[in-house]
């Protein structure tokens, strides 16, 4: 599955191709207690101003990893990726168990019983249809309803039991409905929620009240946010007392903070940052794998996008290797395709586009388009002009929006910069969002995936942003039959054999039919005061055992 930002290589690659979930590396070996560390409090800087602090209204992983603090989700994953937790469910429905029933069409959740909103008021059955009732109102800007549009009815016999009844088999519905996978969504309360019509502009979106280790205290909108810990977290105490949560746009501005011990971890830091922190004394860098992607969407609905054979000159125009050498700092892999080397369904042998500016050329001189005198592309006397648009906060998507803009030159393509703020390049359709609306040509921009390899959301032709399914996230606007095809196969099986077949057909179509062009695989960065203990971010969230976490 895939939510907004996202087999094996071999070693030689990149440090990260072979390495664990999860590496660490301490730069200054760290101290027992370093100082400028506040005990019990810990402090992060994001570089993202959140929207809001609805879950079910998120867009960006930052929204994501502040949701955890305060919301929970049914089921999680653990640092590995490899097994399922469950959270708020009691365990985690198979086959085997019974929760996944023989035909495919029911799935079954037992709750765990004494969970309590942060407010006191019980938690129960009632929460967990509710909050799927809110995901299906078209009057709630959502991000994307994938898993969730796939239920017909929910049943709640009991106060911890909730029945989901499928219109059809959709396999990846575990790891994708109130889990970890596509747009990650936690359990919204009922009992304060059910009054409104719809939750686009109401007062809970600012201080919620959820089941989480941890209570918003305070948001001051552009500067900070305050949580202090919730006592009664079913899960267990939170070791630590408050979390101050700092907006600090710069990212050489959030260095220097750590550096003075002014904060304790660089939230989501960026690969060209980790070229100036790793050697830092006193820094530990926690790395860890995630099924995500860097690259260029290409808006197919636009002239001239909308012909493969200049979609695959800008390919050949993109020096990929050049790109992963000169931002990651040997952190990410060459991408090809949308599915990361670690993930099951990987598949190696795809269409691939090495750099070759004669073979951009060619391909645009096929398309119709001829060098000016300025060597640029025109025809009918019209220049080759595109946008590139980057959400402005991200370093490295800044640096390669640049990089690429003077690939595609030599190519003879014409690509204005374009910058947006995070807030507005990845809002929600109904929030005007510049990915949403298909406000752009080509992109900079990241996606992170989920534990499942479906990525039906980004590729069918109904999940096209639109008035009637403002929720769809095919940005690229790529509609084709033989997809469609694939993406059913892929969807109504859940065995994972067939499932690997149909996926390694859709990573090949995707690397010839281009709607994206996927420039590496990166691995996630977050570097923090050595003080802080516990932290192990599974691939999809950050604070998916915040509760664990001291300093």
């Amino acid at each position: 599955m895939r939510s907004l930002v996202i087999g094996a290589l071999a070693c030689a690659l990149s440090v990260s191709a072979c390495s664990k979930v999860g590496d660490e590396t301490n730069a200054g070996g760290g101290t027992a207690r370093g100082t400028g560390t506040v005990p019990g409090e810990l402090r992060v800087a994001i570089q993202r101003s959140p929207n809001t602090l609805n879950p079910i209204l998120s867009a960006f992983t930052t929204e994501g990893f502040l949701n955890r603090l305060s919301f929970d989700n049914l089921i999680s994953t653990d640092e590995a990726g490899k097994h399922l937790i469950p959270i708020l469910a009691a365990e985690v429905p198979t086959e085997q168990n019974g929760g996944i029933s023989k035909d495919g069409l029911t799935i079954t959740y037992h709750l765990r019983s004494g969970v309590k909103w942060q407010d006191g008021f019980a938690f129960s059955s009632k929460d967990v249809k509710f909050s799927w009732q809110a995901m299906m109102n078209n009057a709630n800007n959502v991000n994307e309803r994938v898993g969730y549009e796939d239920v017909a009815t929910v049943d709640t016999p009991n106060a911890t039991t909730v029945i989901f009844h499928l219109k059809h088999k959709f396999a990846p519905f575990v790891n994708t409905v109130f889990a970890e996978s596509d747009n990650p969504v936690c359990v919204l309360p009922e009992h304060l929620l059910a009054k409104y019509p719809n939750l686009n502009q109401i007062p809970f979106n600012q201080a919620p009240i959820g089941t989480g280790p941890f209570k918003v205290a305070s948001w001051v909108r552009g500067d900070h946010i305050e949580f202090v810990a919730n006592d009664d977290y079913f899960r267990g105490k939170p070791k630590l007392r408050r979390i101050i949560v700092r907006e600090i746009p710069d990212e050489n501005t959030s260095l220097n903070a750590l550096r003075a011990h002014d904060i304790d971890w660089i939230f989501e830091a960026s690969p060209n940052l980790y070229k100036q922190v790793r050697d830092v004394p006193g820094v530990k860098i926690v790395i860890n794998d995630q099924p995500q992607t860097l690259g260029m969407i290409m808006n197919t609905s636009r002239h001239p996008l909308d012909d493969v054979r200049v979609r695959r000159a800008i390919s050949y125009a993109v020096d990929k290797a050049l790109l992963v050498q000169n931002n990651t700092g040997g952190t990410a892999v060459v991408a090809w395709a949308d599915q990361p080397p670690f993930m099951w369904a990987y598949e190696p042998n795809v269409m691939k586009y090495p750099h070759n500016i004669a073979q951009a050329r060619r391909l645009l001189a096929q398309a119709g388009w001829s060098p000016g005198p300025d060597g640029m592309m025109r025809k009918n006397g019209q220049p080759l002009q595109l946008q590139l648009a980057y959400n402005v906060e991200n370093a490295t998507r800044r640096l390669v929006a640049v990089q690429v803009q003077a690939m595609l030159k030599q190519a003879g393509i014409d690509a204005e910069v374009k910058t947006y703020p995070a807030n507005i390049f990845f809002a929600t359709y109904g929030q005007g969002g510049i990915l949403t609306n298909g406000k752009f040509d080509l992109t900079v921009s990241g996606w992170i995936a989920g534990m499942d390899p479906d990525d039906h959301s980004l590729y069918q032709c109904d999940q096209i942003p639109r008035p009637e399914h403002p929720d769809g996230a095919n940005y690229s606007r790529y509609c084709s039959p033989q997809m469609e095809a694939l993406q059913k196969a892929a969807l109504g099986t859940y065995d994972e054999a067939a499932r690997k077949k149909a996926y390694s057909a859709i990573q090949k179509l995707l690397a010839a039919d281009l709607p994206e062009n996927y420039i590496w695989f990166p691995r996630q960065i977050q570097p923090i005061n050595p003080d802080f203990k516990g932290f192990t971010p599974n691939p999809i969230n950050e604070s998916w055992n915040a509760y664990q976490w001291e300093i």
